[in-house]
């Protein structure tokens, strides 16, 4: 029952063969195990990867944010120093005022006194 191409071989050449596509079909599944390994070491990879453009996204937006609230606080601290000098002026002018009242009160008060004493 021997194939025509084995009928010639001797048993050592039959086992050299054997020992040949043993060693093959281990060679196969070592080199499957190594690609398989490769796939999951690139998954990770791929994970990692996302991971770091999320937060790279989320730092991004962040500093978006920041410079927004930085702007806008520029703006409000520039119309607040537009309006120094012109608080200024009206603070001036409110306490010239109140001296006036001031002096015209206290000159009532005094004519009152005379008044009084008469």
């Amino acid at each position: 029952m021997e194939t025509p191409e084995l009928e010639g071989l001797e048993p050592d050449s039959l086992a050299s063969l054997e020992e040949r596509i043993r060693k093959t079909v281990e060679h196969v599944a070592k080199l499957r195990a190594e690609r398989d390994e490769a796939f999951a070491q690139r998954e990770a990879a791929l994970a990692a990867k996302e991971e770091a453009l999320t937060k790279l996204d989320q730092a991004l937006t962040e500093r978006d944010q920041a410079v927004a609230e930085r702007n806008v606080a520029r703006k409000t601290a520039g119309s607040v120093a537009d309006e120094l000098p012109k608080m200024r002026s009206e603070l001036e002018s409110l306490r010239s005022e109140r001296k006036q009242v001031r002096t015209r009160i206290e000159k009532l008060l005094g004519q009152m006194d005379l008044l009084a004493g008469q």
